[in-house]
């Protein structure tokens, strides 16, 4: 009976490590995400500025509230912007924004096409 006692509580320990481990990648990922709005180029995870302490401390809360990622995400882009987060959520003008050098290129391309395939004709 001892041995099935000291199983189970193994098995407990290893599932509670296991959740904490969760919580604290997820707070690492958030925090890689987030731009520091006062160190150039860091992240919130980088950064030792005021703003970034007080971001980490609310992404905790948050997390301790039980807020998802995405709902944390979503507060801090509503409260400083889209240019807090490194990788922006996909909407209409990002998608626009990243597809339109493409386009300038293949249309760039099939009038540098058409132009030349007309001067071989005449």
């Amino acid at each position: 009976m001892t041995k099935f006692k000291l199983i189970i509580f193994f098995v407990i320990l290893n599932f509670l490590a296991s959740n904490v481990n969760a919580e604290k990648i997820d707070k690492d990922k958030i925090f890689k995400n987030l731009r520091c709005l006062i160190c150039q180029g860091q992240s919130v995870a980088d950064s030792n500025s005021e703003f970034a302490q007080t971001i980490k401390l609310v992404v905790k809360d948050q997390i301790q509230e039980g807020k998802s990622e995405k709902e944390i995400y979503s507060f801090l882009i509503e409260k400083y912007g889209e240019w807090i987060v490194y990788k922006p959520p996909l909407n209409k003008v990002n998608l626009a924004l990243w597809l339109l050098p493409y386009l300038v290129l293949v249309i760039g391309g099939l009038i540098i096409f058409l132009i030349s395939k007309k001067r071989e004709n005449s």
